[in-house]
């Protein structure tokens, strides 16, 4: 079993500060994309099926190539993959503003492959890093990546009125992701010797046998469904009720930076339980009362609505990336289950944006698109049950993966 170092105050402060930098920038390009597809869809043609595909892709990819982050990092070391990861999410979000169809699906691609993979990597190395508060700095890292969402909705309307449409403001965000690039080059803590993993067994095949795996991987898929649903697609949900365009977005980053305060408070709320299922129900329920205060309730319960579907979606995410470590008793088992529950999870929470694009395109009701989201929350509160019990995979003395 691995040993976990005590860490070093300096290097805590900086890996917080590195950790934070980047995280600022893993949801601008999904977020951003959303209050524009009006003007998207205006501009290039595509129908609402072609848009929902748009949205869908790159939570696809945050699936695909989320398994690829543990090998590459075996490869090349985890620092030098998140390095990688964030030139090519630079790469992609300049392309998808660019002045041909192609690129912009392209651009998206490769942003959601980037983000697949410097996500994955981010749990193991919090859980190198910071091994006995794990689940409180994945509560920063998520509140980071909540801010990070919530600039891309508020501004990508403003930006685009500024600089003369929506493909220099989607552009705009990949010269804002040079920041973290040119900051974990140049700060990034390198793992000492003493903190190599040296733990046996718990191979990806070990881990599907496990049904506490799959539990966590099933509860990411569906709350990040709701997740990218709202970032796809709630725009223009609120806009089919009568809102504005730029009032769609401010609500939808209104509701994004909400997530902050449930991002952080969450894990600290989380452990006033002996596990974590009552905190999970409690922001699940946030989450069906915010959809159905904004989808059918009277316009006047609309800010509550943006409060709660806020403070639901920042709790569930930042308490099922906790889990992640949480249910985990070394960083490489961290970075495995990261691995699995992000890629299954994601891949799986793609088909949410999906289905509200062919939803869309039958023409159907609001209050059938709001029993569809509510049937989706269900699914996750139960999964929650599961997943949130305070249980861990660990490895015996054989070098077996077992669940404790």
């Amino acid at each position: 079993m691995t040993t976990e170092a005590s860490p070093d105050p300096r290097r805590v402060v900086l890996f917080l500060f590195l950790m934070v930098l980047v995280g600022l920038n893993l949801r601008p390009a999904l977020s951003s994309l959303a209050p524009l597809l009006v003007r998207v869809q205006a501009d290039t043609g595509l129908t609402p099926l072609a848009i929902g595909a748009l949205t869908t892709l790159p939570v696809l990819c945050l699936g695909v190539f989320a398994p690829l982050a543990p090998w590459l990092a075996k490869r090349t070391g985890p620092e030098n993959t998140l390095a990688l990861a964030l030139g090519v999410l630079i790469a992609g979000l300049l392309l998808r503003g660019l002045p041909t169809l192609p690129l912009l699906f392209l651009g998206t691609l490769l942003a959601g492959a980037a983000i697949g993979i410097a996500g994955t990597l981010l749990p193991a190395l919090v859980k190198r890093e910071l091994p006995g508060g794990a689940d409180l700095m994945t509560g920063v890292y998520t509140m980071a990546l909540c801010l990070g969402g919530a600039l891309g909705a508020g501004l990508s309307i403003p930006l685009a009125d500024m600089l003369g449409g929506w493909r220099f403001s989607l552009m705009s965000w990949g010269l804002l992701a040079l920041l973290p690039l040119v900051a974990w080059l140049t700060l990034m803590p390198r793992a000492p010797h003493s903190q190599v993993a040296t733990a046996t067994g718990g191979s990806m095949r070990e881990l599907l046998g496990q049904p506490l795996a799959w539990q966590v991987m099933i509860l990411m898929g569906t709350q990040s469904s709701l997740a990218y649903i709202v970032f796809g697609w709630l725009p223009t949900l609120l806009q089919a009720r009568g809102y504005s365009e730029a009032e769609a977005g401010w609500m939808m980053g209104a509701s994004v930076m909400v997530q902050l305060i449930s991002a952080l408070g969450a894990p600290w709320l989380a452990r006033l339980s002996r596990d974590q299922r009552p905190a999970l129900l409690l922001v699940l329920g946030c989450i069906a009362a915010g959809l159905w205060l904004l989808l059918q309730a009277d316009e006047s319960w609309r800010w509550p609505g943006v409060v709660l579907l806020g403070l639901g979606q920042g709790g569930s995410f930042s308490l099922a990336l906790s889990l992640i470590v949480l249910r985990t008793a070394n960083s490489r088992l961290a970075g495995k289950l990261s691995g699995l529950a992000q890629g299954g999870g994601y891949t799986l929470a793609a088909l949410g944006p999906l289905a509200v694009g062919v939803l869309l395109q039958l023409e159907v009701g609001m209050a059938t698109m709001t029993g569809v989201l509510l049937s989706i929350v269900a699914v996750a509160a139960g999964f929650a049950l599961l997943a949130g019990r305070n249980r861990r995979l660990d490895v015996d003395a054989e070098g077996r993966l077992i669940t404790r």
